[in-house]
């Protein structure tokens, strides 16, 4: 085994001590600080060209991914290894009163001794095996355990039988800038050095799926996600006649209802489920108070697939909005009808009735009635909303949908469903390919090696149940799976694009070997040592040895 511990340590503190939250400027200065670093090794002192930073592309923040590779001398092999990380950390406001020592580990344990703690918590610091701090587990552990990697190679590229290359990107934390960006790196050096990518070993946290749970999990492939939007429209009325309209939170409403929490929308794929779609945003859209009620409401859920295409999931919600408007329309119609009763007003038929279409549907039918004329007024209306640098993507496309939607002839009440973020792919790892079945058998091989030296138990599955930077490295998806995001995005090609060829190109296995611990994005956050600072890296090295074989 390496004695990779206080390597491991020592690195981690040097990454986590630099406050690098993701779109700001710390995101810059760990990218500066850890090139400075990697290239002190005296192997890169001899081959400075084998270390890089390098800005991200098509992005709005200035940041950069820091790369870097050792090649080998065991052999002629160019069979290649990435290892991959990001430096980017969440926020640190909701430590409060500790946020001044959220990035310093040993003064944050310290001031943690005078609070009141869970007891698992309690139990953690008091180990003396648990270290407390943003990045500690996500995931600058796991950072610094492939920066051991590629220094201790850099030390002994006899020992290496082909090459290996490191990369850690910044922005995994919000629209994933680069790893995107890193992807043509990664082509340039297959060409420039022939690099024949094997496979890539990520190192994001991993967590107890349960109360309880004693296992160290290892992933084969990842969960997608993508963020399902409606914009829902309603008839405006006078609160005081409020049965003279339909108030799209209304719909709204049941619409969340409807999907939240709800198991028929969890993907099962290999035995393994995804959680139910969650609401992640529900508003309407009025800018002010008034009387009248909303034009237009907006929603957006969280939704994890294993095996369903983007595709696929348009058409399951389209079902599911169906249903919602439906049940909307029946709960509006029996209350106005005992409000008749009660009042003694006359009772009129609901005008009415449910109506859900996809973007690309609306599109279509606008382009149709509208020709040029429509695409030019929304490109010009797209330019002026990227001049709004403080729109997200996720507002962008509501609004671009609420514009165009003013070109609707029919201007009935209608859910309209489409993307306004990024997708990120999900990764099915079988053994389909020879690729995938070599990099199933040296992880095999791998933790058979190292279960005896550690006492929990070290358990593969088939998804990383987390977003994650793994889903841009290969791509399961066809290209009717994909179309369905770019041609469902309002954004796409202005405020938000994906180079999925670039994906496509690379597209080699990817797994998942991080740290341990507990309450990521939290203010407990914090991480195991042992199994993070010596089982990690030395479970990744047995895969990089057996693969290069």
């Amino acid at each position: 085994m390496l004695q990779c511990r206080e390597d491991v340590l020592s690195f981690t503190k040097q990454l986590v001590n630099i406050e690098s939250i993701v779109n700001t400027g710390g995101e810059k200065v760990i990218a500066h600080s850890l090139y400075t670093l990697i290239l002190t090794f005296p192997y890169f002192i001899d081959n400075p060209s084998h270390v890089t930073i390098e800005p991200t592309i098509l992005d709005e923040h200035e940041r950069y991914n820091v790369l870097a590779f050792v090649k080998g001398t065991k052999g002629r092999s160019n069979r290649t290894v990435i290892l991959m990380g990001h430096m980017d950390t969440v926020g640190i406001d909701d430590f409060n009163q500790l946020m001044p020592y959220a990035c310093s580990p040993d003064e944050l344990m310290e001031a943690l001794k005078k609070e009141q703690l869970p007891i698992s918590a309690q139990e953690h610091l008091d180990s003396g095996d648990w270290m407390f701090g943003r990045g500690v587990l996500d995931m600058k552990s796991g950072v610094a355990s492939h920066l051991y990697l590629l220094k201790y190679y850099s030390e002994h590229p006899e020992e290496l039988e082909g090459n290996i290359v490191f990369l850690s990107e910044c922005d995994e934390e919000d629209s994933s800038h680069g790893v995107l960006s890193a992807l043509k790196t990664f082509k340039s050096w297959k060409e420039e050095h022939g690099f024949e990518y094997a496979a890539a070993i990520n190192a994001d946290f991993v967590s107890p799926r349960y109360e309880g749970d004693k296992n160290r999990y290892i992933y084969k492939g990842t969960v997608g996600k993508l963020l399902p939007s409606f914009f829902i429209t309603g008839a405006e009325t006078h609160v005081g006649s409020c049965f003279e309209g339909l108030d799209p939170n209304f719909i709204a409403a049941e619409l969340t209802k409807q999907i939240n929490y709800n198991p028929e929308l969890s993907n099962e794929a290999f035995g393994e489920i995804t959680v139910p779609p969650v609401s992640l945003k529900q508003t309407d859209l009025k800018p002010s108070y008034t009387v009248q009620t909303a034009l237009s409401a907006y929603v957006y859920y969280n939704f994890f697939i294993h095996s369903w295409s983007p595709k696929d999931v348009l058409t399951k919600l389209k079902e599911q909005a169906s249903i919602a408007f439906q049940n909307a329309l029946s709960s509006f119609d029996e209350r106005y009808k005992q409000f008749c009763s009660m009042s003694g007003e006359p009772y009129h038929s609901l005008p009415w009735k449910t109506r859900v279409m996809n973007y690309e549907e609306m599109e279509q039918l606008l382009i149709a009635e509208n020709g040029d004329k429509f695409v030019a007024h929304m490109n010009e209306f797209k330019e002026m909303l990227m001049q709004n640098s403080e729109l997200d993507t996720r507002m962008f496309a509501a609004r671009a949908v609420e514009e165009a939607w003013k070109w609707m002839n029919d201007k009935n009440p209608a859910i309209i469903l489409f993307y306004s973020s990024l997708y990120s792919p999900r990764i099915e790892l079988t053994g389909k390919t020879d690729a995938e079945q070599a990099l199933i058998t040296s992880l095999d091989h791998a933790v058979e090696a190292m279960q005896p030296q550690y006492h929990y138990p070290i358990v593969t599955r088939n998804f990383f149940p987390y977003i994650s930077d793994m889903s841009f490295i290969a791509l399961s998806d066809d290209d009717e799976g994909i179309n369905a995001v770019s041609k469902n995005n309002p954004g796409w090609g202005t405020k938000h694009y994906v180079n999925y060829q670039d994906i496509r190109d690379l597209n080699v296995p990817v797994i998942n070997i991080g740290p341990y611990g507990i309450d990521a994005h939290k203010k407990l956050e914090r991480m195991e040592m042992t199994y993070s600072l010596e089982v990690v890296p030395n479970l990744t090295n047995l895969v990089i040895q057996n693969l290069l074989k």
